[in-house]
C-alpha cells in the first residue's frame, strides 16, 4: 500500500517557486463558482437595503468591483496564468446576518478558473466592506471557499456543503452546464 502525495506544481525539484508549464494541456471549456459571505450589523443591513448609502448602491459597487477583480487575477495573484474569461457573474443575496456572495466564472482555455472565482468573491466583500465601513467597522468578511470546479484533467470538483446564498448550510447543487 502507497501513500503518494500529489507533488505542488509551483514548487519545482530544486524548491523554487514557479509557474506552471500548461502550454501541452488541452483547451477545454472550464468554470468555477465560489461563495464568501460579510456579516454586519443591524443598521448596516438596513442602510444597503433602504438604498440609503451616501457613497452609492454598495451592492451594485461590489458586484462590478467582483467582475473586474476575477478578470485581473493574474496580476494579483503571481502565478496565475492570465485567461481569456467568457463570462464572471457575481451575485449578492441578503442573508439574516449581511450578505452572501457567489462568483461564476467560465473559460476555454489550458488552466482553470478556481482563483479568478475566489478572487471575485474577496473584492467583491472588500468593496462592500469599503463602501459600508463608515457606518460598520465590526463587519466581518469570511467562509470563502471554492464550491464548484469543472473542466480539465482532474474533472469536476462539487463541495459538499457549503453557505448558500440563504445563509444556510446546504449540499450544493451541481452546475447547469
Amino acid at each position: 500500500m502507497t501513500n503518494k502525495t500529489p507533488r505542488l506544481t509551483h514548487v519545482g525539484r530544486d524548491g523554487r517557486v514557479q509557474m506552471v508549464d500548461v502550454g501541452e494541456k488541452a483547451v477545454t471549456a472550464r468554470e468555477a463558482v465560489a461563495r464568501g459571505t460579510v456579516s454586519m450589523s443591524a443598521a448596516a443591513r438596513r442602510l444597503i437595503r433602504a438604498g440609503a448609502v451616501k457613497k452609492g448602491d454598495p451592492l451594485q459597487a461590489a458586484r462590478l468591483a467582483g467582475i473586474m477583480a476575477a478578470k485581473k487575477t493574474s496580476e494579483l495573484i503571481p502565478l496565475c496564468h492570465p485567461l481569456p474569461l467568457t463570462v464572471v457573474q457575481v451575485d449578492l443575496t441578503p442573508t439574516r446576518q449581511g450578505f452572501a456572495i457567489e462568483s461564476r466564472v467560465r473559460t476555454s482555455a489550458q488552466t482553470g478558473v478556481e482563483m479568478e472565482a475566489l478572487t471575485a468573491v474577496a473584492v467583491a466583500a472588500l468593496t462592500l466592506y469599503d463602501m459600508i465601513k463608515a457606518v460598520d467597522r465590526s463587519m466581518v468578511i469570511g467562509d470563502i471557499c471554492l464550491v464548484e470546479k469543472r473542466g480539465g484533467k482532474s474533472g469536476e470538483y462539487l463541495r459538499r456543503h457549503a453557505k448558500h446564498r440563504s445563509g444556510a448550510r446546504k449540499a450544493v447543487r451541481p452546475l447547469k452546464v
